[in-house]
């Protein structure tokens, strides 16, 4: 009879699901650790399936075979296991911040997340930061309302996977510096298969560092943490080869992300977000039903919760004229 969920060998400094803390007390699982329990909810998100329609780069590709939010959550988790193994850390826990980090991620990618900053702290003072608003997806609009009851670590993990502040476990650091690692090196595959990027214009000097491929570079820099962050309690890059990726991903800044076309489809797709918030602030009454009293935050979590796809039919539906009689 099995009497308890099974935790592999791991190195002292991994996180222990043993000693993970949920907010509201539950009975373990019999069969599942608390991350796996985590990843496990995560991965039945309305949330989470909407990823596979929230644009990665560009919008709203033609394509097949481009990056999604979905696909890049997918290879995020999948390189940051890797290095947990590697270092033998909690590879539960790792996994479960994964899946959840990009939850809150408005439509458009960054170009949306910059639309509803901007007019939030424009027009009424407030921020937008995908990474909290993530952590909102969890702790409170999942499950109409109920959130996902996550543990602390895994919240912890998804909340500062980005900005200045560093995450409290080994396992969230390993998952803040791969979400970079994929996201620079799988933009350039799509780069390259937009027609934007000539794989000979990338820089020498740091492919020289980082290798010609994307197996070469995630290779390379995937063998650089684990080498770097052997001992200690910090995920770090060699000096070398981390201030290559550092210039390597100024590259795709200046030469795609903030570039044409990225750039002049991230300018549209700006105009529909913000038009979309305008238009619902100003009738609340076509939101969906909510027990949040305010407002803004009322429209805030509908407009960023919408995909690519979503956003552009409401926008066509209340401001392209309609075609046919009256």
């Amino acid at each position: 009879m099995i009497t308890g969920a099974f935790e592999p060998a791991m190195s002292e400094r991994a996180a222990r699901a043993a000693d993970a803390v949920r907010d509201v007390p539950e009975e373990p699982c019999p069969l599942r650790t608390a991350f796996q329990r985590d990843r496990d909810r995560i991965l039945h998100t309305k949330a989470f399936r909407r990823l596979k329609h929230k644009t990665q780069v560009f919008v709203a590709p033609e394509g097949d075979h481009y990056r999604t939010r979905l696909t890049h959550t997918l290879e995020v988790s999948a390189v940051a296991r890797t290095v947990a193994r590697a270092l033998r850390l909690n590879e539960d826990l790792v996994e479960a911040i994964a899946m959840g980090h990009d939850l809150g991620h408005a439509p458009f990618g960054h170009a949306g997340e910059h639309a509803l900053d901007d007019l939030l702290r424009e027009r009424l003072g407030r921020r937008f930061h995908h990474n909290e608003q993530s952590v909102r997806v969890v702790e409170v609009l999942e499950r109409d309302g109920q959130g996902l009851n996550l543990t602390r670590e895994v919240r912890d993990g998804i909340r500062y996977h980005t900005g200045p502040v560093k995450p409290a476990t080994l396992e969230g650091q390993v998952v803040r510096i791969v979400d970079r690692i994929a996201y620079v090196n799988h933009d350039i595959e799509d780069a390259v298969r937009a027609g934007v990027l000539d794989p000979a214009e990338l820089p020498a000097a740091e492919i020289a560092v980082l290798g010609d491929t994307t197996s070469r570079r995630l290779t390379a820099l995937v063998s650089d943490i684990v080498e770097q962050s052997g001992d200690g309690g910090e995920i770090r890059q060699s000096p070398e080869v981390g201030a290559a990726f550092l210039r390597l991903r100024k590259f795709m800044f200046d030469h795609v992300y903030l570039a044409h076309p990225a750039a002049t489809e991230s300018g549209r797709a700006r105009g529909v977000v913000q038009a979309l918030f305008g238009w619902y602030l100003e009738h609340p009454e076509e939101l969906p039903p909510s027990p949040e009293p305010d407002t803004v935050l009322r429209v805030t979590d509908y407009v960023a919760g919408m995909t690519d796809r979503f956003a552009l039919r409401a926008y066509r539906q209340i401001f392209m004229p309609r075609e046919g009689p009256l």
